[in-house]
Parts: C-alpha cells; structure tokens; sequence
C-alpha cells in the first residue's frame, strides 16, 4: 500500500441529477406541469450520488479527497468526471460500465423531492474489482467512506476490508432504508456485517426506522441502540432540519442545525457527512465537526442540486452559518476553472473523437493487418518499394505515414495524388505497393491517381473509411478507417476521420515493425539525433 497524500477517498454512487422543479410532488394517477428553470430548460443536469457529493463538499472544505469504482465512457460519465476535475478530486475508475449512474429529481416549491435512480455502473462493481483493481488507491487515503445505497454489499465489505488493512479508517453512510438495501444490494447477512465494519456510521433517522422501532423517531436512542448494537466508534444521525445525534466516547447528544430557507433538500445528508468528515479531519471535537457538517447540510438546501458546483461560495456560506470553535482550513484543492463555451465545445468535440476511435478499435479486422504486412513483404522480397499518397487532408497524413513507415524500418516515399497524373506516377515500378488514404474513397483526384499508378504495375492497400467505396474494390487490401461523426459544431470538416487514417497507418507500422524484429539499434541507425535518438541509445 502507498502512503496516505489523500484525507479521504470514496467508493459508491456517482450520478447525473436530472432535476425538474415542480408545484408540488404527485401521488399516484396525477399529473402536473414541470415548472422552467432560470434558463428556460425545464431540467438542469447536475452533479449528484451520494459520495461524490460528500466528497465534493469536503473539497470545497480543503480535504484533498479522491474516488474511485466504475462508470462508462458516456455523456454522463463525461460531464461528471469533469466536474471531479475542476475540483481537484482524485480519480480512480474504470470505464467499462453498462451506463454511468443517473438520477431523476422532482423538487417542489418547498424544497422536498422524489428521486428516482438508475444505477448503472455503480451496481455492477464487484468485490474483485474493488481489491483487484482499486487496492492500491484505497491506500492513499487516511479515511475510507462508502455507502448503503446503490453499491453492492460484497463491494461495500471489500473496500471496508481493504481500508482496514490499510491501516485506514472506515466511514458507512446507510441512506437506504434496510429492506430496500437488502432487495436490491445483498443479503441481511451481508448489510449487518456491512454495518458493523464500520468504525463511523452515518444514518438517516427515516432510513434507521426500521431497525430501531422502539426508538420510537427519537434520532438519540437510535445513535445509541445503533452503536450498542454493532459496536462502531460513533454513530452519527441525521435528522432533517433539526441537526442531528451523536454516540460516541466522547460525546453524546443532539446538535442543532441553523435555520435557512430550503430551496432543495436534495443531497443536504450527504453534504452533511463532507462537513463532517472535514470537522474531523482538521481536529475539531464530535459537537463541533458536528456543527460544521450542519452548516454544510443547510448550505446544501438553499440551492438547486447537491453537489458544490461554486466551492467558494459554498464554502463561504458553510462557514458563515457555522457557529462552533475556531478552527483553520487548509485551501481548497488546485481545480481547472469552469470553461467557457468554446471550451465546452473543444472539450466535446475531443469526447466525440475519442468515442469513435474507440468504436474503429472495437470493430478492426486484424486479419487486415496481417495480408498488408504479406503483400509489403512479398514487394520487399522481389526488391520493389512503398509509396503513400492521399488528397486533400490525406495528403497530409500520407507525408506522415511516409516519414513513420521509413523510421521504423519500411523505406517509403510521398506519392502527390494529383501530381501522380501528370508525370509523378513514373516513380513507381512494376510490384511496388502503393499506401492510398481517402476518408470517402471516391475522391476523383485520387481515383485517377490509383488508376496511373495500377496502370504501371503497383499494388494497392488503401486506408478508407468507405469500405463499399471504389477505392476499397479496387485494393488488394483494405485497412478500415472509419468514423460516424467528425465533431465540431457543423460536424463536416474532417477531425475524427483524419485522427482514424492516422491511428490505422501507425498501427499498420507496428505491425511491420513486430513482423520485421526491429531493434532499438535498427531505429538509432534511422534516427540518431535528438531526444528520440538519445531515448533509443538508453541514454538520460
């Protein structure tokens, strides 16, 4: 395990709050007009999950915090990572989940809500990914904190087991109530134990309900049940408007909370548990970081949406309705500023190029591969060369390719496409193989050139993302380079495709270089100046 740089890193849900305001939240067989947001949506996406919440109000706070688990490579995905991002949040995920988590919000003038969620990722973590893939990020934290909410059960006892092996301490937040946890999450086995491996529990009053009837609603007979019960170092619970009630050595009782005007209670819990761990975190005694996780709470409520999207303002209204001791916050993580429309549109166009590389990856013939290597080698063989040509943007991509195929062992030449027709074809000999790169394959200037160069004996592999093009038929072999979409706001000029006929020319290279037994002497004897020669001479 490496040593801990982290106050704090989580495990559990993560999730896009779809939010819709509302006159007031229906019963069953009802109906009412959702109400249109300040700018005239009549949703606002907002970050949201339980720890990704606490952990972004512990941010704001000063904690250096990360998480880690499992989403996919999709939009919600995306903007939620960008979001941990410009709050300096650590991350440890894997992106080969079914769907990043999501939540619909219903939320009325007086600020209650109905939350409706679908998991996604989060419930398909597995305890083996957790020791397996996560062990190592876990040890970089002081405190481990989970949840009782949409994480699997066998996950949530990995992570506490690992922390604990780790030397780290261990928070659960239940925030279901126990027979919806043990309907969907695991067995009642497996959530007593869960409870029990917890050094701080953190519970809701309306979620303890069930475990502690005789409680009878009282939040401090169920802090103290709680912690007779399953034996955590303290047991804190939360109880709406009214504060909260802690068990534990040093402290038992209530804490109030200050009083605000809800606007959205949704998350106000989870926000709680970040000024909380933040209170404990900078020294302060159980009734104080108690009162600090309050005023995180209240601070949560008076705005729409439960994670600190402005951690300065949320900070500073934190700390102006907190009324204990003195204390002193560290300052709050380095984060990327919020970009600005024509970052958001950068930003989403690399999102697309990147979606559709990964599509061109998924679905490679890599038999392809294998026939361009033969027919370059059988070229070789009888002494005939490589040439690589294109039109247009290809042209540029063919001047690389050409330049990478002879750094690495293939001797290859620039082919100008349309110069081919008026006297450049007479560089190309009888066997020679000519590299043809066109994104539609039907390119005119470049057909010509193909008909010249065939005409004088050359064999054709051409790099397309046509594959029912001319340019495809009329190869010997055909190197897929295609993309659904090239990004930008017209979504026409060639961005994704370029990046596709290029990644698929440089492949084709490795594989030329693999089949040939190209050395780090055979690439120094090419390349021997500069940073790459001095890299391939083992030399600083």
């Amino acid at each position: 395990m490496s040593t801990p740089d982290l106050a704090v890193v989580g495990i559990g849900s993560m999730a896009l709050d779809r939010i819709r305001r509302v006159p007031r939240i229906l019963g069953s067989d009802e109906k009412a007009s959702v109400l249109v947001a300040p700018d005239g949506s009549p949703m606002e996406a907002k970050v949201g999950g339980v720890v990704l919440n606490h952990l972004g109000w512990a941010a704001a706070l000063g904690l250096r915090v990360g998480i880690f688990g499992k989403q996919a490579d999709d939009a919600p995905g995306r903007f939620l990572r960008a979001a941990m991002a410009r709050l300096g949040i650590a991350t440890d995920i894997r992106l080969d989940g079914s769907a990043s988590t999501t939540a619909e919000i219903f939320v009325d003038a007086e600020g209650g809500r109905a939350i409706y969620m679908a998991p996604g990722a989060t419930s398909e973590t597995t305890a083996e990914a957790v020791r397996q893939e996560h062990a190592a990020f876990i040890g970089r934290g002081r405190r481990l904190s989970t949840e009782i909410s949409q994480l699997p059960l066998p996950a949530v006892l990995e992570a506490l087991a690992v922390a604990r092996e780790a030397g780290a301490g261990t928070v659960l937040d239940l925030d279901l109530p126990p027979s919806d946890a043990t309907a969907t999450l695991g067995s009642e086995a497996e959530l007593d134990r869960a409870l029990r491996a917890a050094e701080i529990l953190k519970v809701s009053k309306s979620a303890a309900a069930e475990l502690f009837p005789e409680a009878a609603g009282d939040a401090l007979a169920i802090a103290g049940l709680a912690r007779e019960r399953y034996g955590n170092t303290a047991v804190v619970v939360t109880d709406g408007e009214a504060g909260c009630a802690i068990s534990t050595e040093g402290f038992v009782g209530c804490v109030p909370a200050p009083r605000v005007e809800p606007v959205d209670t949704t998350g106000a819990g989870d926000a709680f548990l970040g000024g909380l761990l933040a209170g404990l975190d900078v020294g302060l005694g159980w009734e104080d970081a108690a009162q600090l996780a309050n005023a995180c709470g209240a601070a949560c409520c008076e705005k729409i949406g439960a994670f600190p999207d402005d951690p300065a303002a949320a900070r500073a209204r934190t700390l102006e309705l907190y009324g204990g001791a003195a204390f002193e916050l560290a300052p709050p993580p380095s984060a990327r500023p919020e970009p600005g429309p024509h970052a958001r549109e950068a930003v989403a166009t690399l999102a697309v190029m990147v979606e559709e590389l990964t599509a061109l990856q998924a679905g490679v013939d890599p038999t392809a591969f294998d026939a361009a290597v033969a027919l370059v080698f059988g070229a070789e063989e009888k002494h005939r060369r490589v040439h690589v040509t294109g039109i247009g943007k290809p042209e540029h991509v063919a001047r690389y390719a050409a330049s990478l195929l002879s750094s690495t062992g293939t001797p290859a030449t620039f082919l100008h496409g349309t110069e081919a027709s008026h006297g450049s074809a007479g560089q190309i000999a009888p066997g020679d193989v000519v590299i043809a790169i066109s994104n539609s394959g039907d390119t005119d200037e470049l057909r010509g050139a193909v008909e010249a160069v065939q005409a004088l004996g050359a064999q054709l592999i051409a790099v397309s993302g046509n594959a029912d093009s001319w340019l495809a038929r009329a190869s010997q072999v055909f190197l897929h380079a295609g993309v659904a979409r090239e990004g930008g706001g017209l979504g026409l000029a060639p961005r994704a495709s370029v990046a596709a006929e290029v990644l698929v020319v440089a492949a084709l290279s490795a594989a030329l270089e693999h089949a040939r037994g190209f050395t780090a002497a055979d690439y120094v004897a090419r390349h021997p100046a500069g940073a790459l020669g001095r890299r391939a001479r083992g030399e600083s």
